[in-house]
């Protein structure tokens, strides 16, 4: 009785997988068939040439996926194919663009004040010369450190709290006035989720989870615990020194949640693309806030919102989204809002050579649609 149970388990979920992709072939037609051949074309010729492990692709217009294919492995040895609609990778900093989505409902319900003090939520951040403001560190322009060097990336202690992870860099002086100058870190948005904590008197694993994660359907989308990851998850691979795949060392990423320490599908990214851009949930007006590059004390500005990249590709076409690294991991999140179009391209493999795949994918279709305009 159980063998049968499992057989129509497993019959079901392929049936279903054979709908999805069913659905997604008639849309690719919609939406322009040549434009989806020719954007798998460069995703495979980019995926021998730069031989990644494995390489998830999807591509969404106006919320319905027209793309959505792997190239590769999840795991070498096994051969698992990669599968974008249920492989999970590490998504690296696009972790900094779910979060700002936290952030933003907290903004938006008066628990936090863009323009405030860092420690008038976070009571246990040590004072410094300049006041911290939470706008500045969202923007990397508050002076607050990134690594010291690649092997504070390597670190393989579990910190069970946001907290815990805090003591690796809050003790530090500013490397700046805040203002002067952007310089990317990471470790400010460690910052950023201990301001969203005290916001929303919530731990903020919890708060995510619940309201950005829940909210938006995002049902493969998760902190990375090393003790306990998720079936789906890939195997993770840096290149030796004869540029073969080798696995990499183990890292431990809790001491980065919100800046680097998510994973996530392909699927589910192009989810969150759709749900922060049209949820009722979300007002547009801060979120076009949020997507807004900052000002510097000169009057310079940045190519950086708060948790947002933006600029304007070669054709000029506004673009926000962001892209991430970290060990074993190399994933980019593109979207164009005057089209409505997402693009998400994940790999398994660290520091990998992407030649610009997001936005060749993305031209495919923005040529395509132009064209009917």
């Amino acid at each position: 009785m159980m063998l049968k149970f499992t057989t129509f388990v497993f019959a079901v979920l392929m049936f279903t997988n054979a709908v999805s992709q069913v659905d997604i072939a008639e849309r690719s037609a919609v939406y322009g068939g040549p434009a989806v051949d020719q954007a798998k074309q460069i995703c495979e010729k980019t995926f021998n040439k730069q031989k990644y492990p494995g390489l998830a692709v999807a591509v969404s217009h106006k919320g319905q996926t027209i793309l959505s294919q792997g190239w590769g492995y999840s795991n070498i040895e096994s051969e698992k194919p990669i599968d974008p609609e249920t492989t999970m990778f590490r998504i690296g900093s696009i972790s900094k663009t779910l979060t700002t989505a936290g952030l933003q409902l907290l903004v938006q319900e008066g628990k936090i004040d863009l323009d405030e003090n860092v420690r008038t939520y976070v009571r246990y951040f040590p004072e410094k010369e300049y006041p911290l403001i939470v706008r500045q560190v969202a923007g990397h322009i508050a002076g607050v450190r990134h690594y010291k060097s690649p092997y504070e990336m390597m670190s393989n202690v579990y910190y069970p709290t946001v907290k815990g992870g805090m003591h690796i860099f809050m003790d530090d002086p500013l490397l700046f006035k805040p203002g002067e100058k952007y310089s990317y870190s990471s470790y400010g948005w460690n910052l950023i989720s201990a301001v969203i904590e005290g916001g929303s008197e919530e731990a903020f694993l919890v708060f995510m989870q619940r309201r950005v994660f829940d909210a938006f359907d995002m049902q493969d989308t998760q902190e990375e615990i090393r003790a306990n990851l998720p079936e789906e998850i890939v195997s993770f691979y840096v290149k030796d020194l004869n540029r073969k795949n080798v696995l990499a060392p183990d890292v431990d990423n809790s001491y980065k949640w919100a800046g680097g320490g998510f994973i996530s599908t392909a699927k589910d990214l192009l989810k969150f693309s759709h749900q922060i851009h049209h949820s009722d949930l979300i007002d547009q007006d801060l979120l076009k806030e949020f997507q807004t590059p900052l000002t510097l004390n000169n009057g310079k500005k940045t190519n950086y919102g708060l948790g947002w990249a933006t600029n304007v590709d070669k054709k000029g076409r506004r673009w926000v989204g962001h892209s991430g690294g970290s060990v074993g991991g190399t994933s980019m999140y593109l979207y164009y809002p005057d089209y409505d179009l997402a693009v998400v391209t994940l790999v398994n493999l660290s520091s990998a050579k992407m030649d610009q795949l997001a936005w060749k994918v993305a031209e495919q279709f923005l040529t395509h649609l132009d064209g009917d305009e």
